[in-house]
């Protein structure tokens, strides 16, 4: 069974790199770029990964996360964070919120293939 992953980003060439990657490794990849209905498309997708950047259009990922551990108690699906915001304050507000990982851009896109893969695992 092919597994989903949501990427919520709007930046277009992140979204392009992240999803070519992770396609050719076999993902499903769905992509949403606005913050303000981010939720929508988690209860729509019921992915088994989502890649969530910080700064969105609308609302911001930190936001979006602490929705996602609210409303998701059975499912809890893995989230890795994406930002440009590196700094130790960003990285202990997202471990707060429950982010599973947190990775700063610029990134490698194996690497986040990687960490998609390896958040998966840890899930089974």
């Amino acid at each position: 069974m092919t597994k989903t992953v949501l990427l919520i980003e709007d930046e277009p060439n992140i979204i392009v790199a992240i999803s070519f990657i992770l396609q050719r490794a076999g993902w499903r990849v769905q992509t949403h770029s606005d913050g303000a209905n981010a939720m929508e498309a988690v209860a729509r997708e019921r992915p088994d990964v989502i890649v969530l950047d910080v700064m969105l259009p609308g609302r911001s990922g930190f936001d979006i996360l602490a929705d996602i551990r609210a409303q998701d108690t059975e499912h809890d699906v893995p989230v890795l964070m994406l930002t440009a915001k590196g700094q130790t304050k960003d990285r202990a507000r997202a471990e707060a919120l429950g982010v599973t990982q947190f990775m700063t851009k610029p990134f490698a896109n194996q690497a986040v293939l990687e960490a998609v893969e390896a958040l998966v695992g840890q899930k089974a």
